[in-house]
């Protein structure tokens, strides 16, 4: 630990240097920034990752401690979509996005107390392993495509909006194109992932969320202090111009409280509960016990930080109407949200804008270190199964890595894809791309949990992994005319999950032995 206090004493440092000078950052310095934070994370990777074989690449030889991956977490379930996107919402959605995070707390007990307790009992490396025990190979590859799918879509989308930010204000004012750094982030994490994989991962994300978090609290704390007011007489003023409005009671809307606390839910259970990426990181811990502690420990920390970041976006909106600001807006004249937080930020000082790079590309790095761990150790152990093959360590080690690099490659393409695409808030992207890709994840788990007496026909599983998305999609489309002005928001997952279950089970047959 003692590397990584070190250097983080030094960014520190350079962060009171900043303040203390005050004026506006030149593009120089965030990159000198941004290059400066890169090298502390190699530091760290090279000490976690010495004498690392395979079984800490995939598992992390199950010895982390769970706090450090229960603090590590925090980083990870953030991104930069929410370090960038939660704050600006505030403008448009006020605090409604708490319900949706009061509901990950009722999906973190899910996970705690009924799919950890499985995947410990079964070993699992890749959770989707599971699925081959309860219905067959097909099944297994096809909860192993979705998770395959969603994350590539999910996290690409996350990453995509920290390399935005940067080409913005760095890189576009020296004319480089947008793919030139997106080049350079996936190269450095495909380096820094190469050989430690998750082991690496689980302390590198430590020390990204220590300056997420750290950027929020300086900007805020920045704002407090030119403003000259407490935090309470900030929020006391937020509140009396509506922007911290927490439950929509229109059940039309659809944010409507109610939808949000179930969407929650069921988002936590999919998105971390049956995903590869986020459970790896639970399953590297030495025990059941400490994996469960883990998790209870991260959905309280989470509540806390996401109030924090909606604090932040009332605060960076109360500095714009009392100063003058003015909110970054598209060619139509419309206020985006993601950019509300970055424009104030760079307009304060450069000591917010120090802060705020460096949040951004901890909370970018922790999204995609892991995902891109997870996306190859899941090809790895679901498509080319090294588990059930006689290989020796050298031959997996040198098909890991290649993998390793052909993930990192469609990782960029999927990143570059979504820039002409980049027109609304990125968090209700990453959710709308979430209820139809984690759907049919979560109906299958579902069924095979539950739905012991019987089993679910292995070859029309992928057929209905399918199909459902696709009627739930045009549920969403159609839902006001069909449902009395009804419309669906983030709990599309829910219907999604539910009609693959019924699907599989019109296609399933009673079962003859008890399963596992």
């Amino acid at each position: 630990m003692f590397f990584l206090i070190r250097g983080a004493n030094y960014l520190l440092l350079f962060l009171f240097l900043c303040h203390k000078k005050g004026n506006i950052m030149s593009s120089t310095i965030i990159l000198f920034v941004f290059v400066l934070y890169t090298l502390l994370l190699f530091l760290v990777s090279h000490f976690t990752s010495r004498k690392s074989d395979n079984a800490a690449f995939f598992r992390g030889n199950r010895n982390s401690p769970w706090f450090v991956v229960a603090y590590g977490m925090i980083g990870a379930s953030l991104s930069g979509v929410t370090f960038m996107s939660v704050p600006g919402g505030v403008y448009t959605g006020q605090f409604t996005y708490m319900p949706l995070v009061l509901g990950y707390v009722l999906g973190y007990a899910v996970i705690a107390l009924v799919l950890l307790p499985l995947y410990y009992r079964l070993n699992l490396t890749s959770i989707y392993t599971y699925l081959n025990m309860r219905f067959g190979p097909r099944s297994e590859k096809t909860g192993a495509a979705f998770f395959i799918l969603s994350r590539l879509l999910g996290s690409a989308l996350r990453m995509y909006l920290v390399v935005f930010v940067l080409y913005e204000f760095v890189f576009k004012d020296w004319g480089v194109p947008f793919w030139v750094p997106a080049v350079i982030f996936i190269a450095i994490i495909l380096l820094y992932t190469f050989k430690g994989g998750i082991k690496t991962v689980v302390w590198t994300d430590t020390l990204q969320t220590t300056f997420l978090l750290l950027a929020a609290f300086m900007t805020a704390w920045y704002i407090l202090s030119n403003l000259d007011i407490s935090l309470g007489d900030l929020m006391k003023s937020a509140s009396e111009k509506g922007y911290t409005k927490m439950f929509e009671t229109d059940w039309t809307h659809n944010k409507f409280w109610l939808k949000q606390l179930l969407a929650g839910m069921f988002i936590t259970i999919t998105m971390t509960g049956l995903d590869q990426d986020m459970m790896q990181k639970n399953l590297t811990c030495k025990n059941l016990r400490d994996a469960q502690k883990n998790v209870v420990t991260s959905s309280l920390l989470f509540v806390i930080v996401n109030a924090l970041f909606l604090c932040l976006g009332a605060a960076l909106i109360c500095y714009a109407q009392a100063t003058g600001f003015q909110l970054p807006v598209n060619e139509a004249g419309v206020v985006v949200n993601d950019k509300i937080f970055p424009s104030v930020a760079f307009s304060l000082s450069k000591f917010t804008s120090v802060v705020f790079v460096i949040g951004l590309v901890a909370a970018g790095y922790s999204s995609a270190d892991g995902t891109l761990t997870a996306l190859t150790t899941t090809f790895c152990f679901d498509f080319m199964h090294f588990d059930k093959k006689a290989l020796t360590e050298a031959q997996i080690t040198k098909r890991r890595k290649w993998i390793h690099v052909a993930f990192a490659m469609l990782y960029l393409l999927v990143i570059i894809a979504f820039r002409p695409f980049h027109n609304e808030s990125l968090i209700d992207k990453v959710f709308d791309i979430a209820g139809f890709t984690y759907g049919p994840l979560l109906g299958l788990y579902s069924f095979g949990l539950f739905v012991k007496s019987r089993r679910a026909n292995d070859k029309a599983v992928p057929f209905v992994a399918v199909a459902s998305p696709i009627v739930s999609f045009l549920l969403k489309q159609y839902s006001r005319e069909l449902f009395f002005g009804y419309q669906f928001g983030f709990e599309i997952l829910i219907i999604n999950g539910l009609l693959t279950f019924l699907a599989l089970l019109a296609f399933s047959r009673k079962e003859k032995t008890a399963t596992k």
